[in-house]
């Protein structure tokens, strides 16, 4: 077994002193499910946070990745979680970090993994740059090993990166964090295709959001960059500038930033980095051969097997010894000069070579099996009478249903929804992919009927939060929240709700497929009433309930509001939303004029100017209204008298005798 070995007083540094954090992390010193104390915090990610624990019934140190809490009630999150188990536990390699256990303990959703002391890839790159040859091809046989196992089992990674490539204590290499990891036939594009790391996606992912064993084989090759190089090729400020390089740009050879990289390997990064998934290979197998071949053709032949590089830790400076780790491979190894060939040629020999012998080996075993009356057994009662059902998913239903009968099966169709795979393809199979039947055995294929229907309920008049919650709770996507001030209804409440593709109107009631996008316009309730308030509290009263209040205020008179006291908000007509304007309409007081002196003057005249004023005039006299302009017919007096100040609008009497008065 490869060895690669940090220096452990460099991680035990590490981990000898307790940060604040950690103090302060109530997880520390939880004993999750009965049984796994947690000692101390290892490392925290984008979804979970890793932590060093003992398990109480083996008597044995793990490590026990805890969601956040903030993601435990996101299904999406909880299904990539058991997931990530789930991929890792199918895997039995010694280059994948294994998983032990996975649960939930009240609030906590957490899986337990083997414990590693040890370092990251990405740490030894941050601490020596790049690396040599020989140390990238140690790492990057393990690394392509266990990825090679997982591609066996139909597993895609889809985050391969330093910072998920282990280097433990003991010199074992060790890929893991399946976290994103997908079956290999679910490359269909979805709202998680562009989840990993911009700097390592594919161009396929980054342009048609789809992926398979050759996307970790691009990861990979820009890994292998990295370490060569000491820096990733593509560069920019923003994320899309380098996922825009990785869909329009080729990865240049490591050799134009470091002379010393060889040509073989220069090749090898090519051909794992081609734009086009066609041209690299076709999983995590075959670029392991190039690289054993490669391995051999530069000198370094059988270290794969026989030998053990390691990262160790020469003795420090004493003034330098917290911060000092090098880089140093075993000297028994052989690096003299080897003559230059053509890189191609070599590696096609060399697997040539290979494929021969295995097919005289293969040949070997199956002639001695039948002698001895074992392929008899084999086949009969052995594992071969067995077959393993293969991974359909999203294979035409004709397609699929012959190759089960081909493998000895009998097949049954189904029908189910199915809210990731399209109407018409396969979406599942019972027994499972992986599972072991007899051959004869009955299998069904399940074909998608496409996304599930949903019966929606009439959600005008629901709270937001219950809307919110049957949404979530059946695969719909909550789109825009139209929020308005209504009378009617209590803030929070939803008034209407729409499909968002359609604009079909769900108000009532209505069925949407899953997936689809729901609109709603949620009540604000009422706006408060400013009337009687002062312009200053009215204005503020407005302005925390999001309108805009404009700077002039609106005087008026009143009757009944006293003058400088606010009289009511002019709002715009129709539906009012935050943001829109009010003004406010603040009191004069009563509107009162005073009573002008009239008394001497022509009846007409005097009538004429107390109704310019605004009086309604009343008139007593003993002349015809026809003579009313005749200079002899003036105004003895009026009521109110002359100088009174009354309200605009109100009556005023004249009186006007041109005889004796009676």
């Amino acid at each position: 077994m490869r060895c690669f070995a940090s220096a452990r007083w460099a991680w035990l540094h590490r981990l000898s002193f307790v940060t604040t954090s950690q103090q302060t992390d109530p997880i520390i010193g939880r004993l999750i499910d009965d049984r796994y104390d947690v000692r101390s915090r290892i490392a925290r990610g984008g979804m979970a946070t890793v932590y060093l624990a003992t398990d109480r019934r083996l008597e044995r140190r793990v490590a026990i990745k805890v969601m956040h809490g903030h993601l435990a009630d996101d299904s999406n999150f909880r299904n990539r979680f058991v997931q990530e188990a789930r991929s890792a536990a199918r895997l039995a390699d010694p280059h994948v970090v294994s998983v032990f256990d996975q649960g939930q303990d009240s609030d906590l959703a957490y899986l337990v993994m083997e414990y590693l002391p040890g370092i990251t890839l990405r740490e030894l790159l941050r601490d020596h740059g790049k690396l040599t040859p020989r140390q990238v091809i140690d790492i990057m046989d393990a690394v392509t090993s266990g990825l090679a196992a997982a591609h066996r089992a139909g597993i895609i990674h889809r985050d391969v990166k330093p910072e998920n490539v282990l280097l433990a204590d003991d010199g074992r290499i060790k890929i893991s964090d399946f976290g994103l990891a997908r079956a290999a036939s679910a490359n269909t594009a979805t709202g998680q295709s562009l989840l990993g790391t911009i700097a390592y996606l594919s161009p396929e992912l980054v342009t048609r959001g789809v992926a398979d064993a050759r996307s970790d084989i691009y990861a990979l090759g820009i890994m292998m960059y990295e370490m060569l190089t000491g820096e990733q090729p593509y560069k920019g400020e923003q994320p899309m500038q380098i996922a825009y390089q990785h869909a329009n740009e080729s990865v240049p050879r490591p050799s134009a930033v470091n002379p010393d990289v060889p040509d073989a390997l220069d090749d090898l990064v090519l051909w794992a980095t081609e734009r086009s998934p066609d041209q690299r290979p076709n999983d995590a197998r075959e670029l392991l051969e190039r690289l054993r071949e490669v391995e051999n053709q530069l000198g370094y032949g059988g270290s794969a097997n026989t030998q053990a590089t390691m990262v160790m830790a020469s003795t420090p400076p004493a003034s330098d010894a917290a911060g000092f780790t090098q880089v140093l491979t075993s000297p028994s190894m052989r690096t003299d000069p080897v003559d230059p060939v053509d890189a191609a040629s070599a590696l096609s020999t060399v697997a040539a070579k290979r494929r021969t012998k295995g097919y005289w080996i293969l040949a070997l075993v199956l002639l001695l099996a039948a002698l001895s009356g074992g392929t008899g057994w084999y086949f009969a009662a052995g594992p071969g009478s067995h077959v393993s059902i293969p991974s359909l998913v999203n294979e035409n239903p004709d397609a699929a249903s012959q190759a089960l009968i081909d493998l000895g099966l009998e097949v049954t169709r189904g029908e189910e929804y199915s809210f990731d795979v399209a109407a018409g393809l396969v979406s599942s199979t019972n027994p499972v992919q992986g599972a072991l039947v007899d051959k004869g055995s009955a299998v069904t294929v399940n074909v998608s009927l496409g996304r599930a229907p949903v019966a929606m309920p009439a959600l005008a008049g629901m709270p937001r939060t219950d809307v919110e919650a049957f949404l979530s709770e059946n695969r719909l996507t909550l789109g825009t929240v139209d929020e308005q001030f209504n009378g009617d209804a209590d803030e929070g409440i939803v008034l209407a709700a729409t499909d968002a593709a359609t604009d079909a109107d769900l108000s009532a009631g209505g069925e949407i497929l899953q997936g689809e996008t729901v609109n709603l316009a949620v009540s604000l309730g009422s706006i408060p009433s400013v009337s009687g308030m002062g312009p200053d509290e009215a204005r503020s009263t407005l302005t925390e309930r999001g309108l805009l209040v404009a700077d002039k205020n609106r005087e008026e008179f009143s009757d009944e509001v006293d003058k400088g006291v606010v009289i009511n908000a002019d709002l715009p007509d129709g539906t009012i939303r935050p943001g829109d304007s009010a003004t406010l309409i603040v009191s004069k007081g009563q509107d009162l004029v005073s009573v002008p002196d009239v008394a001497g003057k022509v009846l007409a005249e005097a009538k004429t100017q107390l109704e310019e004023l605004g009086f309604s005039v009343k008139v007593i006299s003993d002349v015809a209204e026809a003579n009313w302009g005749f200079p002899l017919v003036t105004v003895d007096q009026s009521d109110p008298p002359a100088g009174t100040a009354i309200k605009r609008g109100s009556t005023v009497t004249l009186t006007s005798y041109l005889f004796e008065a009676p």
